[in-house]
């Protein structure tokens, strides 16, 4: 009897522990603060002789950075939506954003592609009003370390990217071009 008495008491003992464990594990999940959201946008104006503008949302989500791109004054179709390695838009034509942002000196690919530029984003399709939008996760993009997207130029094409012509995929001239800069 006395040793049943002793198996009771212990277990009880040892349940109260791990109760009490899983309450502080509990409060010190509550008392860390939550990580806030970072955010960057990409205010897109035109380039001579171009009349798209938007604006590209980028924020850091599970699995990634959520883009969100916004555009309007674009000429039917598709084109070809990229990160660009250096963050100007000074000249007329969008080149003073250099090529495609390529840290890991990967080959030019589509979005999905196992290899690929960083700043590999394929295609935005644009309606017969001009509008174009997307709205998509990408896990190679950072706001941290090699992958970072922080200062790089945005660039929207006057053509479709082929995901294959080499180095940027045949998408012809920049017909828009922002600066991604952290929000708020």
């Amino acid at each position: 009897m006395l040793q049943r008495s002793n198996l009771v008491l212990t277990t009880f003992i040892w349940l109260l522990f791990v109760a009490l464990v899983g309450c502080e594990q509990q409060k010190q999940k509550e008392a860390q603060p939550a990580k806030a959201m970072r955010k960057a946008v990409a205010q897109m104006t035109a380039t001579t002789g171009n009349t798209a503008h938007g604006t590209v949302t980028f924020t850091e989500v599970e699995g990634g950075v959520e883009v969100q791109a916004d555009f309007e004054g674009v000429p039917g179709g598709e084109h070809g939506f990229h990160i660009h390695e250096v963050g100007d838009c000074s000249s007329g034509d969008g080149k003073s954003a250099g090529g495609h942002f390529n840290p890991d000196g990967y080959a030019h690919a589509g979005r999905d592609a196992e290899q690929r530029h960083v700043g590999d984003l394929g295609n935005i399709t644009a309606d017969a009003n001009g509008v174009a939008k997307a709205d998509f996760t990408d896990r190679v993009l950072s706001f941290d370390g090699a992958h970072s997207i922080l200062g790089r130029g945005v660039i929207l094409h006057a053509a479709a990217d082929d995901m294959t012509s080499q180095p940027t995929g045949a998408a012809g001239a920049r017909i828009s071009c922002g600066v991604i800069e952290a929000a708020e």
